[in-house]
């Protein structure tokens, strides 16, 4: 057997906000209760309900918290390393391509 994966699990109290820092490419799921989810780099706010999950990139900062009267808690899925890896790679390389594409348009 081959782990691909381990997951890692917080819960969140009603009316607690909690600061956390994505240190690797992962995803996010919401169980028990809706998840308020802010990200530092994003405009938008994500209100997840039980069931649904998010990908969060590499280095952003997430504001997390849920509504009063309830509680929840998010399990983080992070990959295995060698996956890790090869995501991070294929996120550079197609970065690179979208900035060449970029490059190549001209604005009148």
């Amino acid at each position: 057997m081959q782990e691909i994966s381990s997951s890692i699990r917080f819960e969140l109290l009603a009316g607690e906000t909690v600061p956390l820092r994505v240190t690797s490419s992962t995803r996010l799921s919401v169980h028990g209760g809706a998840v308020w989810v802010t990200r530092s780099d994003d405009v938008d706010d994500y209100w997840l309900e039980p069931g649904r999950a998010l990908r969060l990139r590499r280095g952003e900062r997430l504001w997390l918290s849920v509504e009063r009267g309830t509680h929840a808690y998010v399990v983080f899925y992070v990959p295995k390393r060698a996956n890790e890896r090869a995501l991070n790679w294929l996120a550079r390389v197609v970065e690179r391509l979208g900035a060449r594409v970029r490059g190549d348009w001209r604005t009148v």
